[in-house]
Order: structure tokens, then C-alpha cells, then sequence
């Protein structure tokens, strides 16, 4: 794309270069050229980013995004509160720092307990894939895609100037910025994001435990495309239930309600009809701007 404009944060610092924390440091180098990328993980994780040239420091140390603008956590999401609260010991008063967790509720209440000089603004890019890991990381992973930013009710003006900032920062980076508040978010990505991961997850478990490797052999691209949730990595998600665990529970329930209700009208075709001609309604809806 070019270096139209000056980088929005010159110094940035992804603590954990997993796939969405690899992938911001790939697209904001790419957006500016600039822009100097601190990363911190382990070292094999690291030597990688420094030979991908994702990154241009490697760090293992928290106190390495001391001089950084922005200062991003992209490990899972329980992880990421405990690295909130030793990373405001270390930034400086002018640094934004941000999450890129599945859930929200519980690192911006943390957030609540830091001094105000910390100044934290949640974040979900919903650009993930169904493989984890700084190999599957690319700069392109956030194109069109929302980015969904949870600043407190009646926020400080430091708050929201970083939104600001954070949000012309993710335009950069191809995604869409968007914002709510830190409930709503996880009401919401309960039911568009963790339920279908889990509904997927658990299917593909039925079904290999059901027919083995045998059976598997015959299955057509149907099981294959609805189940391409299932090669997920577990860290992420074990977070991200014990983290939402209410208001997925709530999805679920929904879930396993309608199940049931099919299981026990399979004989009455209008039900099946019915069912079918709602879920494909709500499916052109889900794809309307997605298909070429």
C-alpha cells in the first residue's frame, strides 16, 4: 500500500506473535514501512518473526515496550490480564495499550483497577482463522473485517483520543473499527463466534468418534466445510468459555432448545421445511457483501 502518511504509532509492541498478533505486526509494517515492531515470546517464536521480518526487536521481556506507542497483547485472554496489570508497571503515561481477546468483560473490568495513568482500551479483531500460530499470521488477515473497540461508559478524554487513534490505526490495517460496550460484545460473540466454534468442535467429535477414520474416508465436502472450526486451537477457547462461560451457556441453551425441538419433529415435513427456508434466509443475509 505505501507510506501515504506518517505511522499513528511509530514505536509499536505485540506481546505474544501468534496468529492475530503476528498478523498486526505484518500489516501495520506494510501500512508503514516505518514503523518500528517490538515483539516478545519465546525465542523460537521469535527467531521466526525476525527472519519473516514481522518484527525488527525481539524481546523476552516485558519491560522492552518501556518506549512503545502502542502496546498490543495478543496472547489468550486469561493471559492477557495478567500481562495488563505487569505491562503498566513498564509503559510509558503517553503509550495506548490494547487486547485483541475473544472476550471482553473480564480484562476491562482489570483495566478499571490500574492507575489512570494506564491508558487501555479493549479490542477483538474478528480476523481470526481456524489455525492458530505465528506460521498462519499475514498482514492480510484483517481486510474488511470488523474490529470491535470497548471503551468504558462516559469515558476520559485519554480514552478517547487512544479510540481515536486506535481506530484510524486499524483502518490502516484494512479492517473495519467499530464500537460497544464490553457486555454487549460478549453477548454478542457468543452467539455468532463461540457458538458455531463449539457447535462445530462438538460435531466433529460426534462424528469421527461415531464412524473412526473408516468412515471418515467417505464423508463429502459438507462435513468438510462445516466442520473447518474444529482445527482450532484448545488454549484459545478454554479462555474464552472460562471467560464468557454465561452467555455462551445462554447460546448454547438456544442451541441444544432447537435441536431438540427437531429431534422431535423429524417426521412432520412442514417443520423441516420450515426450519430450512429460515436458516437459508438467514444465511444470504450472513453473506450479503462477503461473496464476489
Amino acid at each position: 500500500m505505501g507510506e501515504i502518511t506518517a505511522p499513528i504509532f511509530p514505536r509499536i509492541a505485540v506481546v505474544g506473535l501468534g496468529l492475530v498478533g503476528g498478523s498486526i505486526a505484518f500489516a501495520a509494517r506494510r501500512a508503514w514501512p516505518s514503523t518500528r515492531v517490538v515483539g516478545i515470546d519465546r525465542p523460537a517464536v521469535l527467531r521466526e518473526g525476525l527472519a519473516r521480518r514481522a518484527i525488527d526487536v525481539a524481546a523476552d521481556d516485558l519491560a522492552a515496550v518501556a518506549d512503545a506507542d502502542l502496546i498490543v497483547l495478543a496472547a489468550p485472554v486469561r493471559q492477557n490480564v495478567g500481562l495488563l496489570r505487569q505491562v503498566a508497571s513498564h509503559a510509558a503515561s503517553s503509550a495506548v495499550v490494547t487486547d485483541v481477546g475473544g472476550t471482553k468483560r473480564t480484562i476491562v473490568d482489570a483495566a478499571a483497577a490500574l492507575p489512570p495513568s494506564v491508558t487501555f482500551v479493549g479490542g477483538h479483531p474478528l480476523g481470526g482463522g481456524a489455525r492458530g500460530g505465528f506460521e498462519f499470521a499475514t498482514a492480510s488477515l484483517f481486510n474488511r473485517r470488523p474490529w470491535i473497540f470497548t471503551p468504558p461508559e462516559n469515558a476520559a478524554p485519554a480514552i478517547r483520543d487512544a479510540v481515536d487513534r486506535l481506530s484510524a490505526f486499524v483502518t490502516g490495517l484494512g479492517a473495519y473499527p467499530t464500537i460497544m460496550a464490553a457486555a454487549d460484545h460478549d453477548r454478542l460473540l457468543a452467539v455468532i463466534s463461540h457458538l458455531p466454534q463449539l457447535a462445530a468442535t462438538a460435531l466433529m467429535e460426534v462424528v469421527g468418534t461415531s464412524v473412526a477414520g473408516k468412515g471418515l474416508r467417505l464423508a463429502g465436502q459438507g462435513l468438510v466445510d462445516t466442520t473447518r472450526l474444529a482445527s482450532s486451537p484448545a488454549d484459545v477457547w478454554r479462555d474464552v468459555c472460562l471467560t464468557n462461560a454465561d452467555e455462551i451457556g445462554r447460546a448454547l441453551d438456544l442451541l441444544i432448545e432447537r435441536l431438540s425441538e427437531l429431534r422431535s419433529d423429524l417426521h412432520r415435513t412442514e417443520v423441516i421445511d420450515a426450519v430450512f427456508e429460515q436458516a437459508a434466509h438467514w444465511r444470504a443475509e450472513l453473506m450479503k457483501g462477503r461473496e464476489p
